[in-house]
Parts: structure tokens; C-alpha cells; sequence
């Protein structure tokens, strides 16, 4: 049978609150209402489903200081990540929200209401506090750290939750499981021992390996369950890597794996994140759980170190693991042996045997060069999937973001660098100039810094649509301020190529060639 959920009971709000479901239907169309951010949906549908048992809504203060302080709950269950809902302070005010009071929270995607939260306190945190206990260190390198200064509103809402709908996803809604759904599937697979294994990258024939061989030692079946809500910044869509694991799931032995996605924002927590994911897995049902080296790690700090120990996640879980009821399986990482064409674990090599890898920066150079990518490190299936969408540089779009002084001449450079490059062929290549999208797009704009920096704003956001779609684009805005130009960069740069172009000609030059009087109106 599955595993016992965390606590005891699986707060699967959604089945609890069912009988009531259309009376608070009705009352979250009639409350004050909060649109979620992308992490805090993310942590709400874990909350509804049980996927974060035995939590039923966001922190309170004293629950809050608990975790930070002693990875417990303040009854003593262990809990290694705080689950809170920031709110600015002044529209909580403005929707007069105080201890007591009824909340609607909604999809920030639909505006949908997903749930009712019944306010208990509202706080403001110590965020040096919790930078250096869950994250080890007030670093800002580390994402969750930089998340926590720079995203998180002033004060945090705890309280209960009551369950009004899912959120509704288009995308592999047959493999988006609950815990609850999850459980009743190992009950109709019969299987009575289930490993987890957690992923946010592409899998390769290592992790088969890996999975396949945990399995085996364990008598057990593996349960692929990769994030698909917020990972690390730069990761690969979820899209594609979900393509990925549907790919590689027919490599398995018949029988021995199913997969099931997981809507968990993770926060690169290294060792209490482990102990976290563990818990969450034990909730679905698994009875053991893969840790691997650097499990969740972030990588550098500011000084150049690595955040956590290789295996600081796999001691901290161990600690804990007669609380945690849920089997670890600590594994070193894999490496291929060509002579005997197999993979072992690094720890076990002979010494003097000859191995290959390939690092996850080697991969993406290979990718983005269009060297190839031998069959001993991933499936050709997997590879396409990559290529795909990771195309080499000649296959990308582009963006080249021409600035300058009115009347510089970069309106006459971006229409000859786009005729050229047509010329050329191979690629669509769009022209957008600061005076076509001043009529077209923001005409109700004037001049000021802010609304400058609104026009370079929408400039950005088509550029980067251009660029995703593989067409080249030529921009060719006056953008005086380095901030908006670094935001665009940022934007573009998801989606392909960017080049930044700065036209330096002499003011002298830019007031003889003004044709419209510009600088002669502000002289």
C-alpha cells in the first residue's frame, strides 16, 4: 500500500470541502479578492491538493518563526520551507483586510476563484532572518534569496484555506495528478513500494540508469515526477522537458514506471528543500525518494562557491529520515564506461578505468553549435526533442537594438540592415522604428522618463515575441535610459540573440541633419 501521508492525514481540501463547494462558490464571488502571483499559485495548489500535508493554508506568524527558526511546525512536525502569502500592505489596506476577515484568491491567469483564505494574522518578516536560516546565507546570488528582497510584498497573510476550484490547466492534464489521484493509481498498479525521483532537467540515459537501478535494489516501482511550476531562472521550459520524459518513459522495463508532473515553485534550497521534497513525495504516496549529489542546489554564491556541499542534502534527509517515514535513496552521480558500455556510479569505478560525461554546459555548447551528441549520453528521441528547441545560433531569431540621438542615423542604418539581411534570406526580418511605434503602439505617450520607458517597454515585449518565433527584428528606438535598455536585453535574450548597437554620432552632426526642427524647438 502507499505510504502514510505526512501528519497522518492527507488534507486533500478538495475532497473536504466538496460538499460546500457551490455555497463557496457563491460567497468568493461576493468577498475581496487577491490575484495570486506565479510562485503563490504554484504553492496554493499544492496546499488544496495535499500535496503539502499536513499544511491547510499559509503560514501564520508563530507557524512562520517556527519553520525558519526550527524546520517545525510549532506542534513539532517537521517542515523545512516557509509557505507564505506576501501582500502589499497598502492594498491590504485598501481592501480594509484585518485578522478575521474572508479573502477570495484568484488565478492570475483566468481570475478564476480558486479559494477562500479566512485571514488569522498579517506580519512583516525578518528577510535577512530567513535568507540565512532556510538558505544558508543573505546572498543574493541565490535565487530564492534574491526572490525573497526583490518579488515578496511587505507583509505576509496567514490562515486557513477553503477550496473553491482547481486551477485549470491545458497542458499534459492526463499525467497532472494529486496525491490523492496518484494513490489510487498505485492501488489499481498494485504497487506497494513506489521511488520518487525529482527532476526540473532534461533526463538522459544516466537518470534511466539511475532510476532503473535504485528500483531494482529496492524491489520497487519508480514514479517520475519532474516540477513543471517555477524552477531555476534559465532552466528549460517545462514544455520541452516534459517532451522529453514522455520520450524516455517507453525506455523503461515494461511496467516498472509512470510519470506525474508536479506544480511545486521550488526555491533552490539545497538541504532543507530535499527534506521538503521528500515530505512532499511521502504525501503522494512514495515509499522511497532519490537524493542525489547537490540535490536542488543553485550553484555559486557571490563569492564563487558553491551554495551547498555535494551531499549536504543527502546528510540533512538522512537526519531525519525516522520522521520523514519515507526510504532515502542517496545516489553519487553516474558516469559511462566505454569499454564495458555501461554506466556506474562514480564512487564504484575501478581505479584507472576510462569514463566519459558530458557537463550540462558542455550539452547546451553542442546544442547551441549543432555538435553532436553521442547516443551513450541520450536517446536520439531525447536529442531531437533539444534541437528542437534549443536551435543553433544561424537558426534563432534575433533582436539588434539600434540607440542613439535623434537624427544619429540609426533609422537610416536599421532599413539598410534590414534590406540586407532579407537579401540575404533564411529568416523573416522585421523593422521597428521609434516613430512607427510611436503612432502605432503609444500614441497617448509623451516624454517623460517613465513613459520613455514604457514605449522601450512595448518595443521589448514585440522584439522578444519577433525573436521567439525565429525572425530577426530591427529596433531602432531612442532609449536614453540604461535600466529600460538592460530590460529589454533581459526579455530578448529568453528567446534568442540579442546586440545592443549604441550609434555614437557627434551632437554636432545629429542638429545639421535634423529635418523636424527638434533640436532647434529646445535650443
Amino acid at each position: 500500500m502507499a505510504n502514510s501521508p505526512h501528519g497522518g492525514v492527507l488534507k486533500d481540501l478538495y475532497i473536504r470541502d466538496e460538499p460546500i463547494q457551490a455555497q463557496l462558490q457563491t460567497e468568493a464571488e461576493t468577498l475581496p479578492y487577491v490575484t495570486l502571483t506565479e510562485r503563490q499559485l504554484c504553492d496554493l495548489e499544492l496546499i488544496l491538493n495535499g500535496g503539502f500535508s499536513p499544511l491547510e493554508g499559509f503560514l501564520t506568524e508563530a507557524e512562520y518563526t517556527s519553520v525558519v527558526e526550527t524546520l517545525r511546525l510549532p506542534d513539532g512536525t517537521l517542515w523545512a520551507i516557509p509557505i507564505y502569502l506576501d501582500i502589499a500592505r497598502a492594498e491590504l489596506d485598501k481592501l480594509n483586510v484585518s485578522a478575521g476577515s474572508r479573502l477570495t484568491l484568484r488565478d492570475p491567469r483566468d481570475d478564476r476563484p480558486l479559494a477562500i483564505l479566512t485571514v488569522s494574522d498579517l506580519y512583516q518578516p525578518d528577510r535577512a532572518i530567513e535568507a540565512a536560516k532556510v538558505y544558508g546565507a543573505n546572498d543574493q546570488a541565490h535565487p530564492a534569496v534574491h526572490y525573497l528582497f526583490h518579488n515578496t510584498r511587505d507583509t505576509f497573510v496567514g490562515g486557513k484555506l477553503q477550496a473553491v476550484n482547481a486551477p485549470q490547466h491545458y497542458d499534459y492534464v492526463a499525467i497532472r495528478r494529486t496525491p490523492s489521484e496518484v494513490r489510487a493509481l498505485f492501488k489499481k498498479l498494485n504497487w506497494t513500494r513506489v521511488v520518487a525521483f525529482q527532476t526540473r532537467n532534461p533526463m538522459h540515459r544516466a537518470h534511466r540508469e539511475l532510476t532503473v537501478r535504485a528500483a531494482r535494489m529496492r524491489h520497487a516501482n519508480v514514479l517520475i515526477q519532474p516540477v513543471v511550476g517555477l524552477t531555476k531562472p534559465g532552466d528549460i521550459d517545462h514544455f520541452t522537458r516534459v517532451r522529453v520524459y514522455q520520450a524516455i518513459m517507453p525506455k523503461y522495463p515494461n511496467g516498472m514506471a509512470q510519470l506525474s508532473l508536479l506544480p511545486l515553485a521550488m526555491r533552490m534550497g539545497g538541504p532543507r528543500e530535499a527534506v521538503w521534497h521528500a515530505i512532499i513525495r511521502k504525501n503522494f504516496g512514495a515509499t522511497h525518494f532519490i537524493v542525489g549529489r547537490d540535490h536542488a542546489g543553485p550553484g555559486k554564491n557571490s563569492q564563487g562557491q558553491d551554495f551547498y556541499g555535494p551531499y549536504e542534502a543527502q546528510d540533512l534527509v538522512l537526519k531525519y529520515k525516522d520522521e520523514l517515514d519515507i526510504e532515502v535513496v542517496p545516489f553519487q552521480m553516474l558516469t559511462y564506461l566505454p569499454d564495458t558500455d555501461e554506466y556506474m556510479p562514480i564512487n564504484e569505478v575501478p581505479e584507472g578505468t576510462k569514463t566519459l560525461n558530458i557537463s550540462g554546459t558542455e550539452l547546451r555548447r553542442r546544442l547551441k553549435t549543432g555538435a553532436p551528441i553521442p547516443e551513450w549520453f541520450s536517446y536520439p528521441e531525447v536529442v531531437r526533442i533539444l534541437r528542437e528547441a534549443n536551435p543553433p545560433r544561424d537558426k534563432q531569431g534575433f533582436t539588434v537594438f539600434l540607440t542613439g540621438l535623434h537624427a544619429s542615423g540609426k533609422e537610416a542604418i536599421a532599413r539598410a540592415l534590414q534590406v540586407a539581411l532579407n537579401q540575404e534570406g533564411g529568416r523573416s526580418v522585421s523593422l521597428l522604428l521609434g516613430e512607427t511605434i510611436r503612432q502605432e503602439l503609444s500614441s497617448e505617450l509623451g516624454f517623460t522618463k517613465r513613459e520613455r520607458d514604457i514605449n522601450v517597454a512595448r518595443i521589448g515585449f514585440v522584439a522578444s515575441e519577433l525573436t521567439r518565433a525565429g525572425a530577426g527584428c530591427i529596433a531602432a528606438p531612442i532609449a536614453p535610459y540604461d535600466e529600460a535598455r538592460q530590460l529589454v536585453r533581459q526579455q530578448v535574450s529568453k528567446a534568442g540573440g540579442f546586440y545592443l548597437v549604441h550609434v555614437a554620432t557627434p551632437l554636432e552632426f545629429c542638429i545639421k541633419n535634423d529635418q523636424t526642427g527638434v533640436y532647434q524647438r529646445a535650443i
